[in-house]
């Protein structure tokens, strides 16, 4: 599966965690999750290439007790699965 797919598939993901994906161009100076008033927000920095992008991500998703609960497309369950075992 294409990078940029399994991008848009993990974004839908970290959605349906109740993730509020925030994409902006950030120069360069990271993203990631974080939580704000009760509220879980992931910004994606637009200077990243979608490799860079993914990771983040999916660093993220790990993050998630649930996250091989859901139903997922299988390249997005091995890309969690075999990052969390590295």
């Amino acid at each position: 599966m294409h990078t940029v797919v399994l991008l848009a598939h993990a974004l839908n993901l970290a959605e349906r965690f109740g993730y509020v994906v925030r994409q902006e161009w950030l120069d360069g100076n990271g993203g990631g999750g974080c939580e704000l008033k009760g509220r879980k927000l992931l910004f994606i920095d637009l200077s990243m290439s979608p490799d860079e992008q993914l990771q983040m991500v999916l660093t993220v998703l790990r993050g998630e007790p649930r996250a091989g609960e859901l139903a997922v497309p299988k390249e997005l369950h091995c890309a969690l699965q075999l990052r969390k075992s590295a």
